[in-house]
């Protein structure tokens, strides 16, 4: 079969470096070019790149030359791991060109007229492309975004227990690994043997609003958005990869923790009916061990792209609480806007 050419911008980065790993022989796309800042351009990817994942840079990208992120290359997809303070501009930009823009950056993800897909709790949302194109006047470009990634360890777990039982409220507390903040990120004078109990870039904002967004109805070309109440705090802990988040929930209909067990093991969305290439198999691994599920063991289970929970108990305060943990830079990054372009690819939007 014939690839479609994709242009990974921020290839430098950390997601992009994901994007590239997880690329290397997909059986729809080919990774054309890459981009990157002005300093990167002109240089070849490996003398560019302070490459940091387990696996080596794939041949083909090794000595790809790395280009200024402008609209000018032969590619549909541009796969987006741009940093927020240049990814609004370069993003539209590449839209306004004809560019399928599947983006993980946050600039566009809380606009009225842009999807924010979890494949498996929301692939209808895709609807919003039409109205976006009629917006905003794109004619074969458009924009599509992921989630912030600690939501990501939470989210299909919130989902299935809405959609059974009705969340009326939570709290999460989140634990969140060093890759989330980039190359170099945080200084290990601040995070070796410390926890910091701050996260900038409006991270608690992020998680009390993205989630409503995404659990919300497609009606009359609009998102209604969900009605829970979420309370988030958020922290660094010196964490290579993997997002820990300890969840609260107040449920509007009475249950017991066995069904909500069967309930999430049982779960299946619209990646693995079409099984794409990127779906888990199971999105949500029920761990029964009482501590589980850890970062070290788990953030791996199914490619990396399945959430795993455990520890589900009696709250004291609200109705249950449990441990969530996702792969940030796999399912909560790169991983989750490759599905999402896969779900594209399926349903013939591209």
């Amino acid at each position: 079969m014939n690839k479609i050419n994709v242009v990974i911008l921020g290839a430098t980065g950390t997601v992009g470096q994901r994007f590239i790993q997880l690329l290397d022989h997909h059986p729809y796309f080919e990774i054309a070019a890459v981009a990157a800042s002005e300093k990167s351009a002109g240089k070849k990817y490996k003398d560019a790149v302070a490459w940091k994942l387990d696996t080596p840079i794939p041949r083909s990208i090794q000595d790809m030359v790395i280009q200024n992120c402008k609209p000018a290359m032969d590619a549909r997809i541009a796969f987006s791991g741009l940093d927020s303070s240049v990814a609004g501009e370069i993003e539209m930009a590449f839209a306004k060109n004809g560019y399928a823009v599947v983006s993980n950056s946050k600039n566009y993800r809380m606009e009225p007229d842009v999807p924010l897909i979890y494949p498996e709790v929301n692939a209808d949302h895709l609807a919003l492309i039409d109205v976006q194109k009629k917006n905003r006047g794109f004619r074969n470009g458009f924009i599509v975004t992921n989630s912030n990634c600690s939501i990501m360890s939470f989210l299909p777990v919130i989902h299935v227990l809405d959609k059974n039982f009705g969340v009326e409220k939570m709290t999460v507390v989140t634990m969140q690994a060093v890759s989330g903040a980039g190359y170099p990120g945080v200084a290990s004078l601040d995070i070796l043997g410390n926890i910091v109990p701050y996260i900038g870039g409006e991270e608690e904002e992020k998680i009390r609003t993205e989630p409503l967004k995404i659990l919300g109805k497609f009606e009359n070309e609009r998102i209604r958005y969900s009605g829970i109440q979420i309370s988030p705090s958020v922290n660094r802990v010196p964490v290579m990869d993997g997002h820990l988040a300890s969840v609260s929930v107040k449920l509007k209909k009475t249950t017991d923790i066995e069904e909500m067990k069967t309930f999430l093991k049982n779960f299946r969305g619209v990646p693995q009916e079409l099984k794409l290439p990127h779906a888990p198999q199971r999105p949500i691994i029920v761990h029964d061990a009482i501590d589980r599920p850890q970062p070290r063991l788990d953030i791996h289970l199914d490619k990396g792209m399945a959430v795993s929970v455990g520890r589900i108990r009696p709250c004291e305060v609200l109705d249950y609480k449990f441990t969530c943990l996702v792969h940030n830079t796999i399912r909560g990054a790169a991983g989750a806007a490759i599905l999402n372009a896969e779900l594209l690819y399926a349903k013939k939007m591209l």
